[in-house]
């Protein structure tokens, strides 16, 4: 008697431990290996459910709650523990059977439409009708997602399937053959997504087809686009081969549980310049979203930061809300072209100069000075007189200065008046050819500029201090050849170009000219133009001719001596200057390593040919670089190289 009621007592008394109540509708449910038998015992005196157990129904079970359980919950949770151990509860009019799941498909279970009141884990048998799409084959591609215990059969006359699992699974099943059996088109079909990306699912098709149909005929496999803007799949080919893909789509195309954080790594754009824009559509959606009352906040929920080391754009919230910034960074992280601009500057331009003149002087200490002078640019003979007196005396730091060019003198006296002639006689020409091409390689869209001459000091201010120190102030520029551009490849090879071009030199002194004088031929314009063909941007044709003539009025003006009362100068200047450009659009690696090789066997040739003209003043070879192939060849693999230690690391160099 004491056997039999000692293990009572001691059931009572576990039952008490394990199930107390926590509140008047609420209980506290744990149990830690105990019998199967157990629990159903607990939820059979808690909800008054009559349960029939299969003699199979054998095990230990745990179950662990964190918090109190309502009362109305406790056949759910009962349901998943049964599930989880592989049993199945069936409900039937008077007691439910509680059976191992594999039985559980062959007794008498509700149909899902049968009762309202089915719970996710209950056993039911359903009929799914389809109409545009065969029963048979949609067989292979669910049965994956029935488990071992459930039951999944097409009935072929019906063109129907039948499903025996839990409701939850039955209704999810239920909705994947909606979508899929949707009316499609003989030669292809679209697809529209709620949740996935169009682009990278697309990408993955293509992939899972390609492995499948390999060695198949080209005509068998199925076309995969990606329609972005409509975020869609579209299908092209058999009917019979899109409906695998069709299915495999459906399942895919749901909401993931993921982490609300993205990390996009750029491959070619800059980080800040994408979350510049990314956060100007941001602040857009979001007004848009508070104008129309719609979603409050979740435009607002999106943060998007920039990460400069290493070059990656840092995107929170919502997954349905950042979809469409992954589609933006996509589009916007491409390798640009390149273009090669190169500026043809080629000038022609000459120049002749002739002057010729008298002047005189005469003069006594009685009667007074006579004086015909003539200064132009330095050469007078009041000047000259100046400077040969201070000579004479022993002012050898300025000596005269008769200017360029035959400069004749002669002194003499006519009883005590004496007199003066100096005859100055200058002829000049002068040629140019200047030809400057420089060349920029610049990004699509990216401005670039080169400067090649010389920084000049120019004098643009002077101060004198109390002391008597004066003190210059001076401002340095660039002086040479400059070009700006800023490059934009539009449809096709047309580019547009806009360029700021300026050539400049230091002329040589003029009269009355306080500091450097410089030459400058600059222009400024945006234009069109094909790859590969040339422009002119603009050109100047100039010609000038000066006459100058100083006389002495009505002496000057005597036929024949009158030539002994005048200074003549004449200058004729012509100049032709042209300003093209040759653009070539850079698209890929072998372009810019053609481009570079040209280059570079250019400058090779130059050198190689200097050499050959002797140049050894020094007696040693000109420098010159090595060959193209040289640079590109690499060297041994590492456990070759003692191998190779007295063979050369390059061809043709020791």
């Amino acid at each position: 008697m004491l056997r039999r009621i000692l293990p009572f007592s001691l059931l009572v008394a576990a039952l008490w431990l394990v199930f107390v109540p926590a509140q008047a509708d609420n209980l506290t449910l744990n149990l830690r290996d105990a019998e199967i038998q157990t629990l159903i015992d607990l939820v059979a005196e808690e909800t008054g459910t009559n349960f029939i157990v299969d003699p199979r129904v054998r095990g230990r079970v745990s179950v662990v709650s964190g918090r109190p359980v309502a009362r109305d919950e406790l056949y759910d949770l009962f349901l998943g523990v049964l599930k989880v151990y592989g049993f199945a509860a069936v409900r039937g009019e008077a007691a439910t059977k509680i059976v191992p799941d594999v039985q559980a498909k062959q007794a008498e279970v509700p149909n899902l439409f049968a009762d309202q009141r089915l719970r996710d884990d209950d056993i039911v048998t359903h009929v799914i009708q389809t109409e545009h799409v065969s029963a048979a084959q949609l067989v292979p591609i669910l049965r994956p997602l029935v488990p071992q215990g459930g039951h999944l059969a097409a009935a072929t006359e019906t063109n129907a399937l039948l499903v025996s699992d839990t409701a939850a699974n039955v209704r999810r099943i239920r909705d994947l053959v909606a979508r899929i059996d949707q009316p499609a088109a003989d030669g292809f079909e679209v697809i529209q997504l709620r949740h996935a990306n169009a682009g990278s699912l697309a990408t993955k098709l293509r992939e899972l087809e390609t492995a499948q149909t390999e060695g198949q005929p080209a005509r068998s496999r199925v076309r995969i686009l990606a329609d972005e803007r409509a975020n869609a799949i579209i299908l092209s080919g058999d009917v019979e081969r899109r409906l695998p893909l069709r299915a495999l789509i459906t399942q895919l195309d749901t909401p993931v549980a993921v982490g609300n954080t993205q990390v996009h790594y750029l491959r070619y754009a800059q980080a800040e310049d994408v979350v510049e824009v990314l956060r100007g559509i941001a602040e857009t959606r979001e007004a848009a979203e508070r104008g129309a009352d719609a979603r409050s906040g979740s435009g607002g929920s999106v943060r998007i930061q920039a990460h400069q080391s290493t070059n990656s754009v840092v995107i929170f919230g919502a997954p349905e809300d950042t979809r469409d910034y992954a589609e933006v960074i996509q589009k916007l992280d491409i390798r640009r072209a390149q273009v090669l601009v190169e500026a043809v500057i080629a000038e022609v331009s000459t120049e002749h100069a002739r002057q010729l003149g008298v002047q005189w002087a005469a003069g006594s200490p009685s009667s007074g000075v006579g004086l015909i002078n003539f200064d132009r640019d330095g050469r007078g003979l009041l000047r000259l007189g100046a400077g040969l007196r201070g000579f004479l005396d022993g002012d050898v730091a300025a000596p005269p200065n008769p200017g360029d060019g035959l400069s004749l003198g002669a002194f003499g006296s006519s009883g005590s008046t004496q007199i003066a002639v100096l005859i100055s006689a200058l002829q000049g020409d002068s040629s140019s050819n200047i030809l400057s091409t420089p060349s920029l390689l610049t990004l699509d869209n990216e401005e670039a500029e080169i400067v090649v001459g010389q920084n000049v000091p120019f004098i643009v201010g002077r101060s004198i201090e109390d002391s008597g120190q004066a003190f210059d102030t001076i401002r340095r520029e660039d002086v040479g050849v400059k070009l700006r551009v800023r490059p934009q490849i539009n449809e096709g090879n047309a580019i547009r170009l806009e360029i700021e071009q300026e050539v400049s030199q230091i002329a040589p002194g003029a009269s009355a000219a306080a500091d450097l004088i410089t030459n400058t031929r600059s222009l400024r314009t945006h234009v069109m133009v094909d790859d590969g063909e040339m422009l002119v941007l603009g050109g100047l044709m100039d010609e000038q001719r000066v006459e100058t003539r100083d006389q002495v009025p009505g002496l000057g003006d005597i036929p024949g001596i009158g030539r002994l009362f005048r200074y003549n100068s004449e200058r004729l200047e012509k100049r032709n200057l042209m300003v093209f450009l040759y653009p070539r659009i850079v698209r890929t690696n072998a372009a810019g390593a053609e481009l570079t090789s040209e280059k570079y066997s250019f400058i090779r040739r130059e050198q190689l040919l200097e050499a050959e003209r002797g140049n050894r003043s020094l007696g040693a070879l000109s420098p010159a670089l090595p060959e193209w192939e040289q640079l590109t060849y690499l060297p041994p693999p590492f456990g070759k190289v003692n191998a190779l230690a007295t063979e050369p690391r390059f061809p043709g160099q020791p």
